[in-house]
């Protein structure tokens, strides 16, 4: 039976056929005759057509119908869905208005438990509230091992959480957990971490030594579980793992938590039997271990590339290789400028706080894995206060400080109509109090930086330049050159580096001058608390600086030889300071120096004349330890002292003021005559000897011959000189 056609409006041009999927049809008209042939043939009777009638359907409608019935059972579909939500509604309404039966804690705790055990997932704040209500008192394992729980999570979130800017931080919130009870946990973590974000190893090397200068035992835990990783991932072939463990044990080397000689041993192992991918591991660990090993070993790091640069030669690696230890050679020759030992911002332990793990490769180590699982403690909380106390004494009393804090704000808000008190900084009606640091905080930093920008300096022009760009405080420029001298006097012998930039210094500007004749003037006058090497380090340098004109001579003038004022170390100072200016310039040219004019008026008290006594002594002085040609002015100074000729007149005068007696007269004429000549001649020896006596006394002989001539006064009967104070005073009076 065909079916009606609908014919369209004239004034509309008839849409093109519908395309029809040709297996879509036959589909269809094959499930048609199916039906047709299963229906009774009773029901097979013949419809009557039904009337045409005409219909407005859209072009597109059309043909979307044309030849295909409605799905009409969607319509059905979407009432009953209809119908089943609002039943539900209605369900859910009722059990709102019915009165609702009270829960059993007890009941649903017991619940609860059952469904946990099962495997579901059950908040435990929601545990923790009931077993509250209920009173419920845990058995000491089952706390203890809540705890462990707890501890465990926590440390594993904070290792996960740490990165360079946050570091402080998690730091404490690390301490303030039982280390000692989870330092198994710890290491466990750290590695694992370290393991997944190989590019934060410097950030969990400084974790690692920050914990390891307060707990040691957690320190060497992770160097002995590290040494064990890296043994049995290198007998499995286990390159990645290997490469991680090695990377790991380098940067703690670098935080000086692992000695040095563990960096050796696993290079020399790596390079023993060299392939591929231990040669590999080699040059990563190299790169991150090279700075650190040139530094402290540098025997070691030297053959370490010479077995390099011999596997090199040798040509029996990859390509790949090949060029990994060239670029490492070449990374040497830039001293490592892109792999630093420490960075800067992960500089956190003081060299003073660090302890060093002495463990070789070789050594028969335990890995303690028992610790990382849990185990009951009978003296937990015994163990938890001693634990309390070494927190207490790692963090401070920041807890407390806190708290009294949070109390003041408190109160302070409660009592708002009360005046605020006024603080430190801020009094009434008077300027502002300036709080100053007693703790010399900034100044040892400085201190230290001075310090390590010398150290890290290859040659005088870096050393230089380097501190020229340092950030001094103003006032505080003295301690550049305390600490270029200090660094000097250090040192096992004199190094030519800090004479190089105390130099730079001095020419570098006036100001700098000024500042090392000042340091000149202050070392001299404490000079005797060194010991015999600083001294010669400090004098060398100074007649370094006096050689090459840096420092001016006038610094000369805070230099008094004589007895009182020099000291053994003095002249040791002063020894060292003229031989090294004597092979700098020459004993000629030091001579014609010391005779300019203008130098003069700064010379007086080194080489005095106001006193013979202190003039000998000079001379002395200079004459033994070979300067003597700088001696002459003063020997003839020596030499045309006056002579004591109003001495003898004075002493004759009062010897022999008074006249002879005068004597009747005698036929014995020439008797008298003989013996007045007697008289005279006596008197004229008794003066000669007086006079031999005094420039003995003026000589000022030296000790052994004081004490001949008082075993001589003594054996002739006169009454030798109390001491050798009272011949230079008897002397100073009669000149």
């Amino acid at each position: 039976m065909s079916e009606p056609q609908v014919r369209l409006p004239s004034s509309r041009s008839p849409s093109p056929p519908p395309k029809v999927n040709p297996f879509k049809e036959n589909s269809e008209r094959r499930r048609q005759f199916e039906d047709r042939s299963a229906s009774p043939p009773s029901t097979r009777v013949a419809a009557a057509p039904l009337p045409a009638k005409p219909t407005s359907v859209a072009p597109a409608d059309s043909a979307r119908h044309n030849g295909a019935p409605l799905n009409i059972r969607d319509n059905y579909r979407d009432r009953y869905r209809e119908r089943q939500r609002q039943a539900r509604e209605r369900e859910l309404e009722e059990q709102d208005k019915a009165p609702k039966k009270p829960v059993d804690p007890a009941e649903e705790y017991m619940r609860l438990k059952e469904l946990r055990s099962g495997g579901r997932y059950i908040p435990r704040a929601k545990l923790r509230a009931l077993e509250a209500q209920l009173n419920i008192v845990k058995d000491p394992k089952e706390q203890q091992r809540a705890h462990w729980d707890t501890l465990r999570k926590s440390i594993n979130r904070l290792i996960n959480q740490v990165n360079n800017d946050n570091i402080k931080v998690i730091v404490q919130d690390i301490f303030a957990h039982n280390l000692i009870r989870g330092r198994g946990v710890f290491c466990r973590y750290i590695m694992k971490a370290q393991a997944q974000a190989q590019p934060f190893t410097p950030v969990y090397a400084a974790l690692a030594a920050i914990i390891n200068s307060k707990l040691p035992q957690v320190g060497e835990l992770l160097v002995t579980r590290l040494i064990i990783q890296f043994r049995r991932a290198f007998k499995s072939n286990n390159k990645a793992q290997c490469l991680s463990s090695a990377i790991f044990l380098a940067h703690l080397c670098n935080q000086q938590v692992a000695h040095e000689i563990i960096a050796l041993e696993i290079l020399f192992l790596l390079l023993g039997q060299p392939t591929d991918d231990s040669v590999e591991i080699a040059v990563a660990f190299m790169k991150e271990v090279g700075a650190f090993l040139a530094e402290t070993s540098k025997a070691g790091s030297n053959g370490v590339f010479e077995r390099f640069r011999a596997i090199l030669h040798e040509g029996n690696l990859e390509k790949r290789t090949q060029y990994m230890i060239e670029v490492l050679f070449q990374v040497r020759k830039d001293n490592f400028k892109n792999n630093e030992i420490i960075p800067v911002d992960l500089d956190l332990v003081e060299e003073e706080d660090q302890v060093t793990h002495m463990i070789g490769l070789d050594d028969q180590l335990k890995g303690e894995e028992l610790l990382n699982v849990f185990k009951f403690d009978p003296d937990y909380e015994a163990n938890e206060e001693k634990y309390n106390e070494m927190k207490r004494e790692i963090l401070g009393d920041d807890e407390e400080e806190s708290g009294s804090d949070n109390d003041s704000v408190d109160s302070v808000s409660e009592d708002e109509e009360e005046p605020a008190p006024t603080s430190l900084t801020q009094t009434s009606g008077a300027e502002p109090v300036v709080i100053k640091d007693m703790t010399n905080v900034e100044l040892v930093t400085l201190r230290k930086t001075i310090y390590l920008t010398i150290m890290s300096s290859m040659s005088v022009d870096e050393a230089a330049h380097k501190l020229f760009k340092v950030v001094v405080p103003e006032g505080k420029e003295i301690e550049i050159v305390n600490m270029i001298v200090e660094c000097c006097s250090q040192e096992k012998i004199y190094n030519k580096l800090y004479g190089g930039v105390a130099v730079r210094f001095c020419l570098k500007a006036k100001f700098w001058r000024d500042l090392f004749a000042q340091s000149f003037q202050h070392y001299y006058s404490v000079i005797h608390r060194y010991e015999t090497n600083p001294i010669r380090n400090i004098a060398t340098l100074f007649g370094y600086l006096l050689a090459s004109d840096g420092l001016g001579w006038e610094v000369f003038e805070n230099v008094h030889i004589n007895e009182e004022e020099t000291t053994t170390s003095s002249r040791i100072f002063i020894d060292m300071l003229f031989k090294e200016m004597i092979q700098e310039m020459g004993i000629k040219e030091m001579q014609v120096r010391f005779k300019e004019e203008y130098l003069q008026p700064f010379l007086v008290n080194m080489f005095p004349k106001d006193n013979p006594a202190n003039t000998r002594f000079s001379v002395n002085l200079f004459t033994a330890i070979g300067l003597g040609v700088l001696t002459e002015d003063m020997r003839e100074y020596l030499n045309n002292l006056p002579p004591p000729s109003s001495l003898k007149i004075v002493w004759s005068e009062r010897k022999f003021s008074r006249s002879p007696p005068v004597k009747k007269q005698s036929n014995r004429a020439s008797g008298s005559t003989s013996s007045a000549a007697a008289s005279s001649s006596r008197d004229v020896n008794r003066a000669s000897r007086w006079d031999e006596k005094e420039q003995s006394i003026t000589a000022a002989p030296d000790v052994e011959t004081e004490k001949k001539e008082e075993k001589k006064e003594t054996e002739a009967g006169e009454k030798p000189a109390s001491s050798r104070g009272d011949r230079r005073a008897k002397a100073s009076d009669y000149l």
